[in-house]
């Protein structure tokens, strides 16, 4: 098996390549590329590929870049630190989507899957026949989160939408929510609920008690043995850390980076 490795981080093409060896010992290994610029000029005289490993964030911007450039009829894994982009390596139907640090038993499920593909198709499988196999199947739909809440309020119901939450919190056995005007209303929802029912853009669990809007965070503090400290919009007095464990998730969150993962 020929494999090309499009890669621009020299300690992941090793790493990527090691654990490749390690798996099948016989495979020929070509690269790194590590721009876009290089890929296309190499694809456009190199076909002949097994299978393409695709960094998705190269030195000169995104791979997806490169199938505008040229019709690529190898079978593709995508490679990457973020899993944001994972609807759109489907949409352009690659065997799999490994992040990074790559796991070697991700990695040897994800060659297994290009084997049984061809054992299936035919040694000419190609991107193409993926593409008219995934054709007739539905792309799976977008995470839907909920966008309001329906609190009782005496004896009527008042709709209160995402966008008024500063957060949620659990106390004395009862979930609050909390509104950006401070007010705060009891929930039937536990706070793991929760988690999952929140847009993950814009909400993330900060510790087992609270559950936060990003609009809500006024200040964040180092804290003592690598937590932190955040300050909220609405009651600035109130005591919310984030545990040593979570500290760097949350700061990737705060600067837009990642989605969040519990």
């Amino acid at each position: 098996m020929r494999i090309l490795i499009v890669e621009d981080e020299e300690l992941a093409f090793n790493r990527l390549a090691g654990l490749i060896r390690e798996i099948q010992s016989d495979i020929e290994i070509h690269g790194p590329l590590d721009s876009i610029t290089e890929t296309v000029k190499h694809l456009t005289v190199n076909t002949n590929y097994d299978l393409i490993f695709l960094d998705i964030q190269l030195a000169d911007g995104k791979s997806f870049t490169i199938f505008e450039e040229l019709k690529i009829v190898t079978p593709v894994i995508f490679t990457t630190a973020y899993d944001e982009y994972a609807l759109q390596a489907f949409e352009l139907n690659s065997i799999d989507y490994l992040l990074k640090p790559v796991n070697r038993e991700k990695l040897k499920q994800a060659i297994d899957k290009l084997v049984k593909l061809k054992e299936y198709f035919g040694s000419e499988f190609s991107n193409q026949q993926l593409y008219n196999m995934l054709r007739s199947i539905a792309l799976p739909k977008p995470a839907e989160y909920k966008n309001r809440f329906l609190i009782s309020k005496g004896d009527a119901m008042v709709p209160v939408k995402v966008d008024e939450i500063a957060g949620f919190y659990a106390e004395d056995k009862e979930v609050f929510l909390l509104t950006f005007d401070n007010k705060r209303y009891i929930i039937p929802h536990s706070v793991e609920e929760l988690s999952v029912k929140l847009d993950p853009k814009h909400f993330f669990r900060v510790n087992r008690q609270f559950i936060l809007s990003v609009d809500a965070i006024k200040k964040v503090h180092n804290y003592f043995n690598f937590k932190l400290k955040v300050e909220i919009v609405t009651d600035p007095k109130i005591e919310i850390i984030v545990s040593r464990a979570k500290a760097t998730a949350f700061k990737a969150w705060m600067n837009g980076e990642v989605a969040p993962g519990e």
